[in-house]
């Protein structure tokens, strides 16, 4: 990979991961762009890995009430961060069961241009709607058990490049009634154990394969992904307090337009020559 692949995909990476423009949609747009290859596995992991740093450090505060829920709840002396805990865990499961269904069976049909130009466009929409009909009163501490099993439930479908894991999980908070922030904030806790499950099966797939898990390129993408998130989440974060999710909406619609036309008004898809 040159230098310029490795900051592109990081910054990619970094920049989309949380915001609900989908990450997995882009990255499978680079190659198709640009026509470089694909960037690999340990870059993959890499990259997750630093933005995986990036919310856990932004939610520190979260973190720790997590990590002592589930201390807790071990004590058989649950908190409200054990129910925090046990609403995260509900909503990866249905993520889990899926990802592990798309593994077996092949997912290389979801990474289609025309694919991901719909699942944009269809997402802008959903996002719209729910955010211009969701009312603004309702915080993570008024979550009921059956909310989140629907929030895991819509998350499995981000396993589709373009819907975006954060998009679909934040249009699902908030046609629940959830506030803009909240939806926000819970969709990026509940990054932590997906992001952490699928880095540790990817690792250990590496590690099986006899490759190492440290490479100049890794670290600089871990770096560099770690960095664009942490900025992604703070500014996604501000604009939230007192603004919608509307100019998201506008470049999911203008991106999906665009693939569009590539794909059935431009002669076909292809890379760059």
């Amino acid at each position: 990979m040159t230098l310029l692949h490795v900051i592109v995909i990081a910054i990619v990476q970094g920049i989309t991961e949380f915001l609900p423009i989908s990450s997995s949609g882009h990255l499978v747009l680079i190659p198709a762009l640009t026509c470089w290859p694909d960037q690999g596995l340990l870059v993959d992991v890499a990259a997750h890995v630093g933005t995986l740093g990036a919310v856990i450090v932004y939610f520190r505060s979260d973190a720790a009430v997590l990590i002592r829920g589930a201390l807790r709840a071990a004590m058989l002396r649950p908190d409200q961060g054990s129910r925090l805990v046990l609403l995260l865990v509900i909503a990866t499961v249905p993520a889990i069961v899926a990802g592990a269904a798309v593994g077996a069976f092949g997912s290389e049909f979801f990474r289609d241009v025309e694919v991901i130009a719909w699942t944009m466009t269809i997402g802008a929409f959903l996002l719209y709607g729910a955010d211009r009909v969701g009312m603004k009163v309702n915080r993570i501490e008024h979550m009921r058990l059956g909310q989140a099993v629907v929030i895991g439930l819509v998350q499995a479908l981000a396993l589709i490049p373009g819907t975006s894991r954060a998009g679909i999980t934040m249009t699902a908070a908030r046609f629940f009634g959830f506030e803009r922030r909240e939806a926000a904030r819970f969709s990026m806790l509940l990054s932590i154990p997906v992001i952490m499950g699928a880095g540790v099966l990817a690792g250990t797939k590496l590690v099986a394969q006899g490759e190492s898990l440290i490479s100049g390129d890794a670290l600089v993408v871990a770096l560099l992904s770690f960095l664009t998130a942490l900025a992604s989440i703070a500014v996604l974060m501000r604009w939230l307090r007192d603004a919608s999710f509307t100019p998201l909406v506008i470049y999911r619609l203008a991106l999906g337009a665009g693939l569009l036309w590539w794909v059935y008004g431009a002669g076909g898809v292809g890379c760059a020559g």
